[in-house]
């Protein structure tokens, strides 16, 4: 009798300071890892219960296509950047030919319109002394001979100009024609910046493709555990199909579902005591890190339906996060525990 009202003051005591869950479970974050891309598999390195570090290879998908691919884009950059240095190339050389060639013409203008305008000056003086003398001869003052020297000097004059406006003229087409010449290098450096464009465009290309070929040897985002595989050697994957599942050994907790009528006893940071059925002699300190906002029926994926006529009234539970540490990877998602959360009264 006295070890029964001993037990039964433990157990009354134990309820009133703790808030009991029989069937909670330990949780993980399950890692369903799939493909990117399509292809064939060539090698699976890992098994289940395999233990992973972080980038570790998993899968292994054929990238022979891939890597041709990226070779032909290699190729063909190359080849572009060859036929961009060769026309850089001839660009230089027409400006070292074109350079001097365009200046001495224009110096050559320059000359030209210098020696016509000087032309232009002994015409008007030559052309004022012939009309003078024209004068002259009409009054007899001077001689009919020295008159016709001073139309023979006017027409030669006039001649000169005649000449001189011939040598602006060519001087002038001269350079035009070097300027010509010159305005080739603008077709050419268009012609450089498409060749720039379109090495851009086979970068990008590239880098996708680069991108294609490390996407067929699928990595672990995190170190942690294999659960499962759902492929093997040889097999086709497409892209999004799911190929292995995972879970961070190390990040685990309890989620405990706790009935709304205790929920008001359990605070942020209280301390848990947490027994393992599969262990029976281990037992865990965790803490309270979350209480849900939302009871475990509003998130079920087959919500209850309406009531209609009579109505039994369920109470609800809503779900508790324990964080607890891991013990010698003892503990493992899906395991039922039984939980004890401290309850602190105000």
């Amino acid at each position: 009798v006295l070890v029964g009202l001993a037990g039964l003051t433990y157990w009354v005591y134990g309820r009133y300071t703790n808030v009991v869950v029989y069937d909670a479970r330990i949780k993980a974050d399950m890692i369903m890892i799939s493909s990117r891309i399509d292809g064939w598999v060539t090698s699976v390195p890992v098994s289940e219960g395999h233990n992973v570090a972080v980038n570790e290879a998993l899968i292994t998908i054929d990238g022979r296509d891939s890597t041709l691919r990226l070779r032909e884009i290699d190729a063909q950059r190359k080849s572009l950047e060859a036929e961009r240095e060769q026309i850089e190339a001839e660009v230089r050389m027409i400006d070292q030919q074109t350079r001097g060639r365009f200046q001495a013409s224009r110096a050559a203008l320059t000359a030209a319109q210098a020696a016509k305008a000087g032309m232009d000056t002994e015409l008007e003086q030559i052309k004022n002394d012939f009309e003078r003398g024209q004068s002259l001869l009409a009054k007899k003052v001077i001689s009919r001979q020295r008159w016709e020297s001073l139309r023979t000097a006017y027409r030669m004059a006039g001649q000169q100009v005649l000449k001189g406006q011939a040598d602006v003229a060519q001087a002038n087409a001269s350079v035009m024609e070097a300027q010509a010449d010159r305005q080739r290098m603008d077709v050419l450096q268009g012609r450089i910046a498409g060749l720039r464009f379109d090495e851009e465009r086979l970068l990008t290309q590239r880098e996708r493709q680069q991108l294609d070929l490390s996407d067929r040897t699928i990595k672990a985002p995190s170190k942690g555990t294999v659960d499962r595989t759902f492929i093997d050697s040889g097999e086709y994957v497409a892209r999004g199909q799911r190929l292995l599942l995972m879970h961070n050994s190390d990040v685990i907790w309890v989620e405990a579902n706790v009935k709304e009528t205790d929920i008001r006893n359990v605070k942020l940071g209280a301390k848990a005591k947490i027994s393992v059925d599969a262990y029976p002699d281990l037992v865990v300190v965790g803490e309270v890190g979350r209480i849900g906002n939302a009871a475990t029926n509003q998130v079920a994926l087959l919500p209850s339906p309406k009531p209609s006529g009579s109505f039994t009234k369920i109470t609800q539970r809503l779900p508790v996060k324990i964080a607890v540490p891991q013990t010698e990877s003892l503990l493992r998602p899906g395991m039922m525990v039984e939980v004890e959360i401290a309850i602190t009264r105000d």
